[in-house]
């Protein structure tokens, strides 16, 4: 079994990409804002998973799978199971996600939209870490 998502092993596995990934480092350089990933349960996922990272220029500083509201971040993800696995799997735009309310953003907008390559470059390690999927 590889890397599943979602799961504490599949966000240790994004961390450890983050920190080594030459071009991540190189994109997110001047990115500053921890994120907080709330997954609603649906389908094969049964209950709400909540995933935190604290990002700050280009490194990843920790994560930890998080219990009900017990932590805010610069940025707030939420968002359906099948809307988190369609943006794994490539068939939904992340940036279009976000615009379209698929993916709820509570934080600035404007500072994502000002870093959309470190966006993309975010979900393209994410992809690249995930084996299999719930």
């Amino acid at each position: 079994m590889g890397t599943v998502f979602p799961s504490a092993e599949w966000l240790k596995a994004l961390e450890e990409k983050l920190n080594s990934d030459e071009r991540y480092a190189q994109v997110a350089r001047n990115w500053e804002g921890d994120l907080l990933f709330i997954i609603q349960p649906q389908g094969k996922l049964t209950e709400e998973v909540r995933m935190y990272l604290d990002l700050w220029h280009g490194k990843c500083r920790r994560t930890e799978m998080m219990p009900p509201a017990e932590r805010q971040a610069a940025f707030v993800l939420t968002a359906p199971y099948e809307h988190f696995v369609s943006i794994l799997q490539g068939r939904l735009d992340p940036m279009t996600a976000m615009m379209t309310s698929k993916l709820k953003v509570r934080g600035s907008m404007a500072y994502m939209m000002r870093n959309v390559p470190t966006v993309l470059d975010f979900v393209r390690c994410c992809r690249e870490i995930t084996e299999e999927i719930l």
